[in-house]
């Protein structure tokens, strides 16, 4: 039999009934149309907020608040200056060039040369931050340190 708009039909079982709720105990979903007997769950237009413990004090609010979080705390990359030693001497180390390298993957808000390790290479370093040994190894190696805004 040829299709034509004649004799369209939807595949069987796609197409279905909306089901009628409160339309009287015959249809199964008749009385509480489905939501069970009284209180607030049962009523129409009901939505309970996230955390909501039935008007006991949510955990949330139950347990004490700790500590201090410095809202100007900055979290640097952390890089050793044992990794440095990728870089051929006489090379100048940025962030980008580290990014390039592989040596860092993110940045975060800046980046901290630390002294792990030992630097065999005269480089100048270009960071937002340098500990105490990392600038006196770099030092030692030949090489200068230059510190980022």
């Amino acid at each position: 039999m040829p299709v034509n708009l004649s004799n369209l039909k939807p595949p069987r079982g796609s197409r279905h009934r909306k089901v009628r709720v409160g339309r009287g105990m015959g249809s199964k979903l008749g009385k509480t149309a489905g939501s069970g007997n009284k209180g607030q769950k049962s009523r129409r237009g009901f939505s309970r907020r996230p955390g909501f413990e039935g008007g006991q004090m949510p955990l949330h609010r139950r347990l004490p608040k700790r500590g201090f979080r410095n809202p100007f705390s900055r979290e640097y990359s952390i890089v050793n200056v044992a990794m440095l030693n990728a870089f051929a001497a006489g090379e100048t180390v940025t962030p980008d060039a580290l990014m390039a390298r592989g040596i860092l993957n993110r940045l975060r808000d800046g980046v901290k040369v630390l002294g792990d390790g030992d630097l065999k290479v005269a480089l100048t370093v270009h960071a937002h931050a340098f500990s105490g040994s990392a600038k006196e190894k770099i030092a030692r190696a030949g090489g200068k340190v230059e510190v980022l805004q």
